[in-house]
């Protein structure tokens, strides 16, 4: 993250406040990129891995741990899965949407399907597996040839309905495209796709690598759109800023998964299952979604008039900032100079995914520094009548 030219060192972190090795005290609204749901040394946080550090932290994936029998039962009773469903752990979202490739291809196996859909705009990850299902020119052409079998399509019901055939094996999709600036999918889409991978025989999987674990205002983003998937994905904020990633399937794919086809040495270890539980349990306990709820619909009517401000999209406390101007990397340097984190996945579009812990204090923090550095861009820009330099 460059500041005014140079790369910010930060040291230190409490609640939605973070310092660098100036003393400098910034507004954390980027959460690590959806990442620390309780904010900075919660302490919650910092108690549940003094606890496990002290007991057991690794043991291989030759054994269990009650940490991560826990965290396994917990997924399936958030996401719903019933009994039948299944929690694979790994050590980030990337991880995941590696096994859900790993996934599509164990159906493919048995059905002689063999064609994966993708969303245009969609990011699943930069290691080669997730990358091959990562259709972004700039990601992708300097590792080229990626996995064979992808087939990219437009997200618009249109071109789902005309890309499905019966040499579908899945389609994975992110219910809210987050780096391509917060771009929920249409409404129906999920819908549809559910009606469509059902009768072709095709697996549903969502990226809920952004979206999950309560980012949304639900535990997951599908639950809002009333279907169920086969498998979904979560990491990032799971357990509040230490690594873990999972795969949670759903029915008849859980059983694709047999031993020996996929393990993880860290995945799952005592340390971060410990950590998951501790960061979930308590978003759960203290009803956290709620606040998220609300706190989202507050920043975004709150940014509503703002200058260049042309609208909102996303959901709960993943909220893309859409600017009337292509502007979005200025607004994000002049944030940054007034002591607040946002980022510009677009060139139109501000996202920010704060702690889920934010209250008045921070929302009214981050509506007074915001609309500064919206000010500040605004009298940069030329009006229609004047002439640039």
């Amino acid at each position: 993250m460059s500041l005014g030219g140079r790369l910010a060192l930060l040291e230190r972190g409490e609640g939605s406040s973070v310092w660098d090795a100036d003393g400098r005290r910034y507004l954390d609204f980027l959460g690590g990129i959806a990442v620390n749901s309780l904010g900075h040394a919660h302490p919650v946080f910092v108690d549940a891995v003094s606890r496990q550090a002290a007991t057991l932290s690794h043991v291989s994936n030759y054994f269990a741990s009650p940490a991560q029998l826990e965290l396994a039962a917990r997924l399936k009773r958030l996401a719903g899965t019933g009994d039948e469903g299944r929690v694979f752990l790994a050590n980030s979202g990337t991880e995941a949407n590696e096994m859900a490739i790993k996934l599509a291809r164990l159906h493919g196996g048995a059905t002689g399907k063999s064609t994966i859909l993708v969303l245009n705009g969609a990011f699943h990850g930069r290691t080669m597996g997730a990358l091959s299902i990562t259709p972004k020119a700039a990601y992708r052409d300097p590792f080229e040839p990626v996995l064979p079998g992808i087939t990219a399509i437009a997200a618009t019901i249109d071109a789902l309905e005309a890309a499905f055939d019966d040499s579908v094996v899945a389609l994975i999709a992110e219910p809210i495209q987050g780096e391509a600036g917060v771009v929920p999918l249409p409404e129906g889409f999920l819908a549809r796709a559910r009606e469509l991978t059902a009768s072709h025989g095709a697996l549903l999987i969502l990226d809920e690598v952004q979206t999950g674990s309560g980012r949304t205002g639900d535990w997951f983003a599908f639950q809002r759109e009333g279907v169920v998937p086969d498998a979904v994905t979560v990491a990032k904020s799971i357990a509040g800023g230490f690594p873990l990633g999972a795969l949670i399937t759903f029915g008849a794919a859980s059983d694709l998964f047999y031993p020996g086809t996929h393990n993880s040495t860290f995945g799952g270890n005592p340390l971060a299952s410990a950590v998951a539980n501790a960061v979930l349990g308590h978003i759960e306990s203290e009803g956290l979604l709620a606040n998220v709820t609300a706190r989202g619909a507050e920043l975004r009517a709150g940014v509503e008039g703002m200058p260049l401000v042309a609208g909102t999209r996303g959901a709960g406390l993943l909220i893309g900032i859409v600017l009337s101007e292509p502007v979005a990397n200025e607004v994000r340097q002049a944030a940054h100079e007034r002591g607040l984190i946002v980022n510009a996945p677009a060139a139109d579009v501000i996202r920010i995914a704060p702690a889920y812990t934010i209250g008045d204090d921070e929302v009214g923090e981050f509506l007074t520094l915001f609309r500064e550095a919206l000010a500040a861009v605004a009298t940069t820009i030329p009006t229609p009548t004047e002439t640039p330099a």
